[in-house]
């Protein structure tokens, strides 16, 4: 419904700023990290926003950028995830090395997050890793690793499916992957290094 508001930063509260706007002042909830980068009292700013419509509760969610908004969009699509958690979540890691995390399924990286124990990092990348890679913004990013990280998933993807074809069970496959460094090897090169695992 809001996009994003343009206007004077009013105030900067405990978890929140007021945006003034044509004498209406936006009540905007945001990380401590986003306020800071925001500006002083008196700025003109603009914040991309997450309008939130519940039974008992309406709130705007602000961010400074729309890779940002972008993140938090997928972050409380998880089960489990509400927006006070992917607020604390986006203040401690930059979307880019969120989205490295769940594509390489990171679990050390994500749990370094407060509030995010191992079994909430491994729900993470289940539910998001196939909408972190469709996201068209994240797929036409610059950011080398992600690229990498997409590209070495995409190889590993394929090699799995080829050793199921060979009668091969998913899980073992996976164990066995686990174990190699897959970054400068073909899907080839995967699936024989695999199947010799496999093989013992």
């Amino acid at each position: 419904m809001l996009a994003y508001i343009k206007g004077t930063l009013e105030a900067k509260m405990k978890g929140f700023v007021v945006i003034d706007v044509g004498g209406l002042g936006y009540k905007v909830y945001m990380s401590d990290v986003g306020m800071d980068k925001l500006g002083k009292i008196g700025d003109k700013v603009k914040v991309h926003t997450y309008y939130q419509v519940r039974e008992d509760d309406i709130s705007i969610f602000g961010f400074n950028t729309s890779e940002e908004l972008i993140m938090f969009e997928l972050m409380i699509s998880v089960s489990g995830i509400g927006a006070k958690t992917a607020l604390t979540m986006l203040a401690v890691i930059e979307p880019s090395k969120f989205a490295l995390a769940v594509i390489s399924e990171d679990v050390t990286t994500l749990t370094q997050i407060p509030g995010i124990g191992p079994k909430s990092a491994k729900r993470i990348i289940l539910e998001l890793k196939d909408k972190v890679k469709k996201e068209e913004q994240i797929a036409q990013t610059q950011n080398v690793e992600i690229q990498h990280a997409m590209l070495n998933d995409n190889k590993v993807s394929e090699a799995i499916s080829a050793l199921q074809v060979l009668g091969y069970n998913k899980k073992d496959i996976e164990k066995a992957l686990s174990t190699m460094d897959k970054s400068d090897m073909t899907v080839e090169e995967i699936i024989k290094k695999g199947l010799a695992i496999l093989a013992l």
